[in-house]
Parts: structure tokens; sequence; C-alpha cells
């Protein structure tokens, strides 16, 4: 195999451990709270852990891309991959796995701090738009396949610490993959890179686009990641409605290229939110077999949100490097960790308050979850806004 595909099918196994502890993590929520004892905010805060130890290590690897290069940031992805994994096997209580979990979130931010610009490095227009929505569709392929795993192994009977040692399958094939490989060279190199990457991100632009990123990513990650909890009575399988939902991003996914090069990202991007919208009001208000064409809305909506918010920066930004994909991935999982506790305490709140006023069992789960999916709303509701801004101001700019 030719050393750039071993490259990029590296990342893309990289990038499906990640995918694979995201759908785990989902899938074994109750599991973790019936063993422990957790309420929904410290599950919450638990989750946090894995978003809030992505950004952390994007910033670090953005800074340090260009002198130590993506080869030992990808072997310290594998390092807290594998740590993490086994620590949260061994984890005793809730200390250890908020402990596990910020170790696995480090190593899924080094994967993107690594292989976004290692693929921006490598190709230009409208094949690195295609690497990178194919790259990123091994996200949401990867949540297919690890909620799948997950539903069955539950169905199974097999513990949570089984399906965590299910994630170290990608983790070891990864690192097979990138060994012994040569990593191509930063296209902004010198003691100056680092520099000019600052600059470039110190514009009205870049900023924008960072605070986007923190609402298209909790747009995705909020309703995907409590699936488990909010829609458990929703008349289907919570974890077949995230595989059917990620199911439609990979597709997306893989064909995105052609639809950014037709639209543009910022066309696509307020689509996304459009359609991400409708996806979380009819999640708010629907149940039975409706549910699953809901999914497909949902995961056509915010299929294209990560890979054009740093495809956006890389073409339109590209000064700011590394360090820019970087920021913008970071700000994507900070805000995201920051939301998790605050969904969790929206389903605590609302429990208390749904069951004061007489509901019980399957009635009271379902209205809690409706109930929480209506304050996500709020999310696309302001990126509607945002990207409409983003498309007038774009088209003044290339007019």
């Amino acid at each position: 195999m030719k050393n750039d595909l071993r490259l990029f099918y590296g990342s893309c196994f990289a990038l499906i451990s990640t995918a694979f502890s995201f759908a785990i993590y989902a899938g074994i929520l109750p599991q973790l709270g019936d063993a422990f004892g957790l309420t929904a905010t410290q599950l919450g805060f638990i989750t946090s852990m894995w978003f809030l130890g992505f950004p952390i290590s994007m910033i670090l690897g953005g800074l340090f891309y260009h002198a130590i290069g993506p080869k030992k940031i990808m072997q310290f992805a594998f390092f807290s991959h594998t740590a993490g994994i086994l620590l949260a096997i061994f984890a005793g209580g809730y200390t250890g796995l908020l402990i596990a979990t910020l170790l696995i979130g480090i190593g899924n931010g080094c994967t993107e701090a690594a292989c976004n610009p290692m693929i921006a490095d490598s190709y230009t227009g409208k094949r690195m738009n295609t690497l990178l929505n194919r790259f990123h569709m091994w996200f949401p392929g990867g949540i297919v396949v690890g909620s799948l795993s997950s539903q069955l192994l539950t169905y199974l009977s097999f513990g949570w610490q089984v399906q965590m040692a299910y994630i170290l399958i990608p983790t070891v094939i990864y690192a097979y993959l990138f060994f012994g490989q040569v990593f191509p060279k930063p296209r902004i190199s010198g003691d100056s890179a680092i520099i000019d990457n600052v600059k470039a991100c110190i514009n009205p632009l870049f900023i924008f686009m960072v605070i986007c990123m923190a609402f298209t990513a909790i747009s995705e990650f909020g309703p995907s990641q409590w699936t488990s909890l909010i829609l458990s009575q929703s008349g289907a399988p919570p974890l077949v409605l995230l595989a059917l939902g990620t199911g439609t991003m990979a597709i997306g996914r893989y064909f995105g290229g052609d639809l950014v090069h037709k639209f543009d990202q910022t066309g696509v991007l307020l689509g996304s939110a459009v359609l991400t919208l409708l996806g979380i009001y009819l999640y708010s208000t629907q149940t039975g077999a409706v549910v699953y064409l809901t999914a497909i809305i949902y995961g056509a909506g915010v299929c294209y949100f990560w890979p054009n918010m740093i495809g956006f920066i890389a073409e339109k930004i590209p000064k700011s490097g590394a360090l820019g994909m970087s920021i913008v991935g970071a700000m994507g999982m900070f805000s995201t960790a920051i939301f998790q506790p605050v969904i969790g305490g929206w389903i605590d709140s609302a429990n208390n308050d749904l069951s004061t006023s007489g509901l019980t069992g399957d009635a009271l789960e379902l209205a809690v979850g409706q109930t929480t999916m209506t304050y996500m709303l709020s999310f696309p509701g302001i990126l509607i806004v945002a990207f409409i801004i983003l498309y007038f101001w774009q088209k003044k700019i290339t007019s």
C-alpha cells in the first residue's frame, strides 16, 4: 500500500476510534448510572470530560504541529487512547471515570489536530474538500458500527467494560497503519509559521466562525450523546436511531465534495442549520415510526457542519494553518463540554417538574426527553441567523 494511502486510512481508523468512544459512551450511560448510582448531571460531567480533553489537545497540537509534526502527535494519541480505555475498564467509581474519559478525549483531540492539517497540507481545492469530507465521514460511520455493536453487546448481556475494550480494535489498527510511514511536511513552515497563524486568526471572519462552531458542535453532539436517555421512549430503539442518523451523515459526507463545490461552504452550512432545526423539532414532538424519518432528517442536517467549518477555515483563511483549524475544532468540543452537564441538568429538572405533575413511568421518560429536545432548538435557531449573515458577508467579499 502506498504511503499516502496508509496515512489517509490510518487517519480514518483513528477517527473511527474517536467515533467508537462516542457511541459506546452514548450506549453505556444508563449502565454507568446504575452501576455507580450516578445522577444525569454527574453523567453529564463524565461525558463533558470527553469533550474537554478534545480542545486541550487540539490547541496544543495546533501550536506544536509545525515543530513536532503529525507523527509525534499521533503517537501521543495512541498512548492517550490506550491508557484512557484501560483506566475506564478498571475504574472504581466516579473520579476514575472522569480521568479516563478525559484521557480518551485528549487522544481524540490529537487525532483532529494531526490529521486535519495533514490532509489539508497534502491536497488543495476540490480534492482537499472531498478528502476532508471523506475523512470526517468515518466519525458518523464509526458511530453506526459502534452504536449497533453497543446495542448488540448490551442485548447479549455484556457489561460496559467489554464495550469499552471494543474501542481498542480501531486503535491498534491505526497504530499499525501509521507505523514506519513518512508524514508530509506542513505547507507553512519555519520559525514564523506560528506568528503567521496567529495573525491570520485575529480577524473578524475567523472570530465569527469560532463562535458559530460553538453552536454547530452542540447541535450535533447534544442530542446524539444523550440518545439513550432522552429518546428511550420515543417508540424506536435509541441506538438504532443514532445509527440511522449517523449512517445518513456518513453517506452525505462521502458525497460532500461535490455539494460544497456547487453551493460553497456558506450555502451548505445554512441549509444544514435549517434541516437540523427541523430534525430536533420533530424529535421533540413525534413518536413511533416517524421518529426513524426524523433520525434521517436530523442526520442530514448535522452532516456537513464539522467538515465544512474546518474546510471553510482551510480554504477561506489558509494562513491560519493547523492552528486555525485546531482552534475552531477546539471551540466546538469546548462548548460541547460546557453544555453536557447543562443538558444533564435540564433532564434532572424536567424529571422533577414533570413527576410532580403526576407523570410516571414511560410517560414521564417520554415527556422528559421531548422537553429536553425543545430546549435544544435554540442551537440551530441561532445558527440560521448566523449563517444568513455569513452568506451575505461572503457574497460581498467575493463580488
